[in-house]
């Protein structure tokens, strides 16, 4: 079953590489002026904290917030097409790695990916304004997961390795809405980590699926965002490259570090971006109703 998981998982990405190099390549002219180092800095600092289990979608809005690098309109789809590579870098080797019973995989993992793909349509096509707002949300809630897990609000897990019954049920429904989520910005991993725990399940069995969701659900709403043209295409080269080594580095040199002050860190963060997003939205939706009273 693990074979045939990733087999289907390297046809998806090779399709989706089509699309993405494809669409790069006839774009080459006409990409934007951000800084290649910087891109590659953030895709390799964010990634190398994905593998570690801390996530990469919300330090890499903050840094691509702070550094004023992608327009926020299109941080979603650069996100979600930028990421895609190096989260199924992660995904082959935990899903290899540790047992999950293949029919709770199976199923939380396709969930994820029809959640994406119908969020990925609906996301690709809002206005600046409502992506900064779903976006600032999204960043404050995934940060009460993250102050949750420091804080121990959370439950500690269990030791099953899969799912029956009713709950299987709810953590396919939950996954799905998690999948639609993602094409927001919403990070999945500590929301999923929170489900898997939340289950009964063991801590250890939240990678594999955290993982596999996102390797799923990222090509199929990334090749959506491709193909709207709603994604900064340097950027997303820049973390695709630069995320598959911060992997690489993460699972094979690193291994483990002592993370509870760096979550500390990346949670503030994490409040702070979200905040700024939402008063953007306040300040833009501002400036637009004083346009219209000076016109009138």
């Amino acid at each position: 079953m693990v074979k045939i998981i990733l087999g289907a998982l390297g046809l998806l990405t090779l399709t989706f590489l089509v699309f993405f190099v494809k669409d790069y390549f006839e774009n080459k002219n006409n990409l934007s002026k951000t800084n290649w180092a910087g891109l590659l800095g953030v895709g390799f600092i964010t990634n190398f904290l994905d593998t570690l289990g801390i996530g990469s979608f919300a330090p890499t809005t903050a840094l691509f917030k702070f550094f004023n690098m992608v327009p926020d309109r299109v941080i979603p789809g650069t996100l979600n097409v930028g990421d895609t590579v190096p989260v199924v870098f992660e995904a082959f080797l935990f899903i290899a790695a540790i047992t999950v019973e293949p029919i709770t995989l199976v199923t939380m993992l396709a969930a994820s990916a029809i959640g994406a793909v119908v969020g990925a349509g609906f996301v690709s096509k809002l206005p600046e304004k409502k992506i900064q707002i779903g976006m600032g949300f999204a960043l404050l809630v995934v940060a009460f997961f993250m102050l949750a897990g420091l804080m121990d609000w959370m439950p500690i897990g269990g030791e099953a390795i899969g799912l029956t019954g009713g709950k299987l049920i709810f953590g396919i429904i939950a996954n799905f809405i998690l999948g639609a989520l993602m094409t927001i910005g919403v990070g999945l991993y500590a929301p999923c980590m929170a489900l898997v725990y939340a289950l009964g399940m063991s801590p250890r069995v939240a990678f594999p699926i955290m993982m596999g969701s996102c390797a799923f659900l990222m090509p199929a709403a990334g090749m959506r965002f491709v193909k709207e043209g709603a994604h900064d295409r340097k950027a997303s080269m820049g973390l695709t490259i630069g995320g598959a080594a911060g992997v690489f580095v993460a699972y094979y040199i690193v291994k483990s570090l002592p993370l509870t002050l760096l979550s500390w860190l990346v949670t503030a963060v994490v409040i702070y971006t979200g905040i700024v997003m939402l008063r953007s939205a306040l300040v833009s939706s501002k400036a637009k109703a004083d346009e219209v009273a000076s016109a009138e």
